[in-house]
């Protein structure tokens, strides 16, 4: 007997470091924008003074199209730096979020 289709491996979750220019060009607000247009979940921050990070989960080909707008960044920004990591899917968010500075 076969074992039940199990389609979670489509399913991803990527951590997301951006470094450059950044703040005050309305990154985040990209990001979010975007993360809710692919239907993702997760969070979006700034970190100092040069850095936004960014943990989404969802199906792995629409996370890729996040790490590419995150590569681009908005009008008026620059990234100098976008380093990525590929994790395990959670299933722990619920919606896309943007969260407090660190």
């Amino acid at each position: 007997m076969n074992a039940p289709f199990d389609n979670s491996s489509e399913f991803s979750r990527v951590h997301i470091v951006v470094t450059g220019r950044v703040q005050g060009v309305g990154f985040r607000v990209y990001i979010h924008q975007t993360a809710l247009a692919l239907g993702l979940t997760g969070w979006v921050r700034n970190v100092g003074w040069d850095k936004v990070e960014i943990t989404a989960e969802g199906k792995r080909p629409l996370l890729q199209s996040l790490v590419e707008a995150a590569q681009r960044g908005p009008r008026g920004s620059r990234v100098d730096d976008c380093h990525v990591e590929w994790q395990l899917f959670t299933g722990e968010f619920s919606s896309f979020e943007i969260r407090p500075s660190r």
